[in-house]
């Protein structure tokens, strides 16, 4: 073969090599043949299978020190304000800044788009609520707006202390909010989490109960930024990795935060979606994440169900409920969703390098499909 030939292939290999461990490591867990409980995901698996739901991402990339961004879920489709969706938060561990928190907790219900961002980008996060919902038509004559805004501290890979997050951002990720398959990974709100010592970010997954218990949907988005040891499909991978939360005291902090967003389109209100939102947490802790003093864990849970937004014009609100007995299948299906998002964030994140030149390693998945091989949890 001429010198020329080889100058050429060469290259050529090297591209189809780096391309194959790209593809590679772009699988969700489900692509592997890794299934996570009994209950059927939907067409996207994804928190956009519930009827209405939408996600957008504004990711922010800058030079070698700047890996942050937001995410939006946008419950429904109409006003929000003015057609506000029962919800409940949980607090698993609050070492956080979940702004929002005490009126949902007060009055059961939310009024604006959801917001995911870092720690010290709280306030753009409300700002671009307030202006966002201010300028919604039929919205001219209100004066409060309670924003929902969550966060974990990405100061791993990125200079928080930049605080490079801005309303426009926040107003960007808003209009890009689309159905279908959700990015997940290091984009938007995950772009600079760390979990489990390994490269965070977005995670989406869902459920659809069988028509015999409602048929009903219930999606779940997840911010990972936490720690712990790590398990999947109930197989230890942190202890078989080698790295976890207080290995030989401690080289590696299982301080950190989680963000979960659960949205079902089942008929329940306030009440029942804090017995929801509680599951999540049984979600979390399956994947071996421990709530730790220093970690944020919070859960948000809303119904979209048409018959039970709240049009607060009217002076009786007589929502629909499933009876208690009916919960039990929505429970399972937050905790397999939870689980499984949490982990597709794992599996669709990239090694990246930031702030101070520290580089977090992707998760390796080819030794963690393989261990889990070895103990049969693949059909």
């Amino acid at each position: 073969m001429s010198k020329f030939s080889t100058s050429f292939f060469l290259p050529a290999i090297l591209i189809l090599i780096m391309s194959n461990s790209s593809l590679y490591s772009q699988k969700r867990l489900r692509d592997f043949g890794i299934e996570i409980g009994i209950f059927s995901p939907g067409e996207f698996n994804s928190i956009t299978d519930v009827p209405g739901v939408t996600v957008g991402h504004k990711t922010i990339i800058e030079g070698s020190h700047i890996r942050t961004g937001v995410t939006a879920i946008i419950p429904h489709q109409g006003n929000i304000f003015a057609n506000k969706v029962p919800a409940a938060i949980y607090a698993g561990n609050g070492f956080g800044k979940l702004a929002g928190y005490t009126q949902v907790k007060e009055l059961g219900n939310i009024e604006t788009p959801i917001i995911l961002t870092n720690t010290l980008s709280i306030s753009s996060g409300l700002d671009a609520l307030i202006s966002y919902t201010l300028t919604q038509d039929g919205n001219e004559n209100i004066g409060s707006v309670n924003g929902v805004v969550g966060e974990t501290n990405d100061g791993g890979l990125n200079d928080i202390r930049a605080r490079v997050v801005t309303p426009s951002d926040v107003l960007d990720a808003i209009a890009s909010a689309t159905t279908g398959p959700v990015k997940e990974g290091g984009v938007g709100a995950g772009t600079g989490t760390i979990c489990f010592g390994f490269k965070g970010g977005i995670g989406t997954s869902s459920r659809v109960l069988p028509e015999s218990l409602g048929g009903y949907t219930v999606g779940v988005l997840v911010q990972s930024n936490y720690g712990g040891v790590l398990e999947i499909a109930g197989v230890p991978i942190g202890k078989i990795l080698g790295k976890h939360s207080f290995k030989e005291h401690v080289d590696i902090t299982p301080d950190g935060s989680c963000m979960m967003v659960v949205i079902t389109n089942a008929p329940i209100t306030s009440r029942n979606l804090e017995r929801v939102a509680k599951r999540a947490m049984m979600g979390l802790a399956k994947t071996g994440g421990i709530a730790s003093n220093g970690s944020g864990d919070y859960v948000i849970a809303l119904s979209v169900a048409k018959e039970n937004l709240i049009d607060e014009s009217a002076s009786i609100y007589n929502p629909k409920e499933l009876h208690n007995h009916s919960m039990s299948a929505l429970f399972l299906a937050t905790i397999e969703a939870t689980e499984e998002a949490l982990i597709n964030s794992l599996f669709m994140s990239q090694t990246t390098t930031g702030f101070k030149g520290r580089t977090v390693e992707q998760l390796p998945i080819k030794q963690v499909v393989k261990e889990i091989k070895k103990y049969k949890y693949i059909k």
